[in-house]
């Protein structure tokens, strides 16, 4: 009877212990996350309740389940011992990384409530992100390192893998070059203020927003809906556009290329019409102005001014389609047009001209020669010493 008590008492009793620290961690969390709405971080903290449960469980078997005094156990006691050992290092670096999550999350959450600077809340996104996925790395590491030291092949190799570290570090080095630059280009991103979550940027000529940033790779959503994927280290190596660098407003210009006959006093009147009734103007500033001519036409450059990236891209499309649209119906003289008309010939006597050998127009062989001086002038004077050149001499 002791011998099937015993084993039913260690496993029953670790998890109903288990079973009550979780509850009650839990309900002190919610307690505290009601008495303080303010900060999330202690119902962010509510998630980590699971990995707090396995670690428990795992830590309460390690320590009893060789007093369940059971045959089988006896007989693979190591195995089960490693098996626990694994699962519970496993667990604390879950439960590790699930308490750091929570509280960068709960940080950022704070900072982006009582901040008023939106590139600000923007960066605090992008360096809580790295330093999050680094946190992650670094757990990841040092338990697949905790776990590989449980093994005890492992420790006997220890003392020759120590003592060739400095080789592998060099050659790892060589062969991971790109990755490593990358890496640090991730953690100058982060730190340096270069580009953050939600910045507007024009790389390789495509506009789009950038939506994810890692330590290796920075992803750009265009405004099609596809995703531009880059090394990190482009944009520590190459020049880029950032239009939410320094501020977010914008100033815009659309350009109409016009007949000269265009009224230009008429056109601001309207223009300053149309951006009253655009919701996407700020009301910063526009202007209308002639910036360049031509033979056959000129140049009118509308300039306005939006809060943001996409609010300049609608000012701009709102302001030249209508001011299009009002010139076609109200003025469309101004528009430009291509003026045609018969050649005038030129007045008699100016151009000297071939005279007509018998009657008859020059063979095309004669023409494309250089036999000009062959052929004498209207008025019968003689040749020049050097006559015209013609045809394709």
């Amino acid at each position: 009877m002791e011998n099937a008590l015993r084993p039913l008492i260690v496993v029953g009793g670790a998890i109903v212990l288990t079973l009550l620290v979780g509850y009650v961690v839990d309900v002190t969390l919610r307690r505290a996350d009601a008495r303080h709405p303010e900060t999330p971080l202690w119902g962010l903290l509510r998630r980590c309740r699971l990995p707090l449960q396995v670690v428990l469980l795992t830590g309460a078997l390690r320590g009893s389940y060789r007093q369940t005094k059971w045959q089988i156990i006896e007989d693979h006691e190591a195995g089960i011992g490693q098996v626990l050992s694994l699962v519970m290092i496993g667990a604390c670096a879950w439960l590790v990384i699930r308490i750091a999550s929570a509280i960068t999350e709960s940080s950022y959450a704070r900072y982006a409530t009582i901040s008023h600077d939106r590139a600000r809340v923007r960066r605090v996104r992008t360096q809580v992100t790295l330093i999050m996925r680094i946190v992650t790395a670094v757990v990841a590491v040092v338990a697949a390192a905790a776990m590989l030291l449980t093994f005890p092949q492992f420790k006997a190799i220890g003392t020759s893998v120590l003592a060739s570290a400095g080789i592998i570090g060099i050659v790892a080095g060589v062969a991971a070059q790109s990755t490593l630059g990358n890496l640090f280009a991730g953690f100058q991103i982060a730190f340096g203020d270069m580009v953050r979550i939600g910045d507007t940027v024009v790389v390789d000529g495509e506009w789009g927003v950038v939506e994810e940033v890692t330590l290796t790779f920075l992803a750009v959503r265009t405004w099609d809906e596809r995703r531009i994927t880059m090394p990190v280290s482009y944009f520590t190596s190459k020049p880029f556009e950032n239009w939410s660098r320094g501020g977010v407003q914008m100033t815009g210009t659309v350009f109409f290329h016009l007949d000269h006959s265009a009224p230009i006093s008429l056109m601001r009147e309207k223009t300053k019409e149309i951006l009253g009734n655009c919701s996407a103007w700020d009301g910063r500033d526009w202007s209308l102005a002639v910036t360049d001519t031509t033979p056959s036409t000129i140049q009118v450059r509308v300039v306005v001014t939006a809060k943001d990236a996409d609010d300049i891209w609608t000012a701009r499309c709102v302001v030249r389609e209508q001011l299009i649209g009002w010139l076609c119906e109200k003025h469309p003289y101004a528009l430009p047009r291509v003026a045609t008309s018969a050649a005038e010939l030129p007045p008699d006597g100016q151009w000297p001209e071939r005279a007509r050998l018998n009657g008859r127009q020059p063979r095309p062989s004669e023409v494309h020669s250089n036999n000009a001086d062959e052929y004498p002038l209207v008025d019968g004077s003689p040749v020049p010493e050097e006559a015209p050149r013609t045809g394709r001499g």
